[in-house]
């Protein structure tokens, strides 16, 4: 996981992610650029991208405490 992948595609529309979301799962050409050393690192930055993206819209949390408590749920979930 880059946190600087994450947060270029945060300035890409939540439609445009879950619909780069849905390519990658179907192993559909991407029409937008992710940033990653295979395909389940690019799927991370996605869903990173879209998590982070509805915690603001929501006004649970501001984008850099979403970045960090997104990249908290990722450290937890791997060790």
């Amino acid at each position: 996981m880059k946190l600087g992948a994450i947060r270029k595609l945060l300035s890409v529309d939540i439609e445009t992610l879950q619909k780069a979301e849905e390519d990658l799962a179907e192993e559909r050409a991407l029409s937008i650029e992710v940033e990653g050393d295979d395909e389940g690192e690019k799927l991370t930055h996605i869903f990173g991208a879209i998590w982070i993206k509805e915690q603001v819209a929501s006004g649970a949390m501001d984008e850099k405490s979403a970045l960090r408590a997104f990249t908290q749920k990722v450290r937890n979930s791997i060790s």
